[in-house]
């Protein structure tokens, strides 16, 4: 994925934001190991109780630019520039869906997937954040692994579901995705199960030379 300026930016900006009542400071990037990765995310049980999509404001134009989160990661990941009209409308460009190794011409096939699901990130701890938090977290345009253009398909297949119940169909994508997923977690101090746990382990041992990298916010 791209590196882009406008999400070094955002995250300065996160890290200025809530966790619950005590404000957050900014953390050094680290990176470790998958497997060290993995024993490093606290074990917790998953509750979804009291969950719903609209406590995570999402898509919003954050720098006041004319462009929502959605398109200022459609226009980061670009594999070929778009065309950016009048309101940020985006039209032509190629993308490279990493799910399932896909090229998609054009943005109407695209989905924006929030790399851990919002649902999922609720029952790993968003659930005690503020409002506030839970909109930094849905907007996450800081680190490049939070959100990922991927071919609509993919990301509905997706759905909500963590890694011991859908992994990318794509066999070369997987050390990647698992990647992602962890730094993620770590990234924003998410809890995993006993079942996530005991399958990212298993999923991990073909991913030897794979790093996390990630900063708290």
């Amino acid at each position: 994925m791209i590196k882009t300026t406008a999400r070094a930016f955002a995250a300065a900006a996160l890290a200025l934001l809530p966790l619950t009542t005590a404000t957050t400071t900014a953390h050094a990037a680290e990176t470790l190991s998958l497997h060290d990765g993995i024993e490093a995310l606290p074990q917790a049980a998953e509750s979804r109780d009291g969950y719903e999509r609209t406590k995570f404001k999402h898509w919003i134009d954050e720098d006041k630019d004319g462009c929502n989160t959605r398109a200022e990661v459609l226009l980061a990941e670009a594999a070929t520039a778009p065309t950016v009209g009048a309101g940020c409308k985006i039209t032509g460009g190629t993308w490279r869906s990493y799910y399932d190794d896909t090229t998609v011409q054009g943005p109407s096939g695209l989905d924006i997937d929030h790399m851990v699901p919002l649902a999922e990130a609720w029952d790993s701890g968003a659930s005690q954040w503020t409002a506030a938090r839970r909109q930094a977290y849905a907007n996450d345009l800081g680190a490049e692994r939070s959100l990922v253009a991927v071919t609509a398909k993919s990301n509905r297949s997706k759905a909500d579901q963590d890694p011991a119940q859908w992994m990318p169909p794509a066999a070369d994508a997987q050390c990647t995705y698992l990647s992602d997923w962890v730094s993620t977690k770590l990234r924003w101090s998410l809890t995993i199960d006993r079942t996530e746990r005991d399958t990212l382990r298993q999923l991990a041992a073909g991913c030897e030379s794979t790093d996390v990298e990630f900063e708290r916010v």
